[in-house]
């Protein structure tokens, strides 16, 4: 039986490591990035290094709605059923409330929150209809905890963990599960150029673990929500 994962921005970051571990387990993939040649290079070296699984992507930007419908049609138009939906696009951009561009918050809002939204929004009919289904939201310790120079970004991550609960309420009578994925620092491009040992990081590679771990566990529990810190705390 044919499985397939959706995963946001799957071209880098924990996004490529979920599709990495998944692909292990022979799902087939759905995709998106910004950069079609990144999404070309992912389909490349999944396929050969995981022959069973194949990739399916579009370059989407999910912070335009435009972009993001089009991307919600090109789904539909596989005519398959997408047994695990990962939103992990996101954006961050450091600044005060106070001082932060007006801008930054409806810019992280689209990008962390509406697209997240938007997209569930998009599939939970089908996993409805099928009762199964796992939802997998890429929040953040951002999402718990405030901190200064977060601003938007910690404004967005918080209500998406909000939308997180909201929708584990309403699909829960119907065998769907959702997880609220609560990283703390992992090293991916967001900390480029920091002077740090990559030590003080999460890797990428043990929250897409987490992950599948949550998925593969019985229908009879669900994982509500996954915190997972550097050993050594916060950075």
């Amino acid at each position: 039986m044919q499985r397939y994962i959706l995963v946001t921005g799957g071209t880098k970051g924990i996004g490529k490591a979920v599709i990495e571990q998944f692909s292990k387990e022979g799902f087939h993939i759905i995709t998106c990035s910004r950069n079609e040649k990144d999404l070309q290079k992912l389909k490349l070296e999944i396929e050969q290094k995981y022959t069973f699984s194949k990739v399916f992507y579009q370059e989407a930007d999910l912070s335009e709605k435009k972009s993001l419908q089009s991307f919600v049609d090109y789904v539909h138009g596989l005519d398959v059923k997408v047994d695990v939906l990962v939103n992990n696009s996101g954006l961050f951009i450091p600044g005060k409330i106070t001082e932060e561009d007006d801008e930054a918050l409806p810019f992280m809002i689209n990008t962390n929150l509406y697209s997240a939204y938007y997209l569930s929004k998009a599939l939970v009919p089908q996993m409805i209809e099928s009762r199964s289904g796992h939802i997998f939201n890429m929040c953040s310790t951002a999402s718990i905890t405030a901190y200064t120079n977060g601003g938007s970004y910690c404004i967005s991550k918080f209500a998406l963990y909000g939308m997180t609960k909201v929708l584990r309420e309403e699909l829960k009578e119907h065998n769907v599960r959702v997880t609220a994925i609560l990283p703390g620092a992992t090293l991916t491009a967001s900390w480029e150029g920091v002077d740090l040992p990559p030590e003080r990081f999460i890797k990428s590679e043990d929250v897409a673990m987490a992950i599948y771990g949550a998925y593969t566990m019985s229908a009879n529990s669900v994982v509500e929500e996954l915190l997972i810190r550097p050993q050594l705390g916060d950075l």
